[in-house]
């Protein structure tokens, strides 16, 4: 199946190609790589605000995560023209919004990497840092960035 079917079969409509917020590009392709700069988590379009740990709960982090991931392939897909041509998502780097005393950055970050792996297959399998950090821009509770390699 491709990739634009396992959307469909998911339910899952991409949006547009979330523009650029400050002094940066939302992407940059260089060679077969295309780097996405980081997205923030948004509910009913407005940063969703809140600390891991003591706001928020994993469940609700890995349901931000896996939002984010949705617009970064609608960004990905802006980026490269058509999804298909997505050979593999190389690596991810999660940040997490954290309490002091919250460990389950990991288990937050699942939240995108099933999402990659559904909607990819195997080229959605890839490596993966996550990290808790004391703040995220606009106060949102998880921030990804992703590469990925195009054909």
């Amino acid at each position: 199946m491709s990739v634009h079917d396992n959307l469909k079969t998911l339910g899952i409509s991409l949006p547009p190609a979330t523009p650029a917020v400050g002094a940066f590009l939302p992407f940059v392709r260089t060679g077969n790589l295309v780097f996405l700069s980081g997205h923030i988590a948004k509910k009913n379009g407005a940063p969703w605000v809140g600390r891991l740990g003591s706001d928020l709960t994993t469940e609700q982090g890995k349901e931000a995560a896996r939002g984010i991931g949705i617009d970064l392939l609608g960004t990905l897909q802006a980026a490269v023209g058509d999804l298909d041509r997505v050979t593999r998502i190389v690596k991810l780097l999660v940040l997490v919004n954290s309490a002091p005393a919250f460990t389950e950055q990991h288990l937050v970050a699942n939240g995108i990497s099933e999402l990659l792996r559904d909607v990819m297959g195997a080229a959605g399998a890839h490596a993966r840092s996550a990290f808790g950090v004391a703040q995220i821009p606009l106060g949102a509770c998880v921030e990804i960035e992703l590469v990925a390699e195009v054909s």
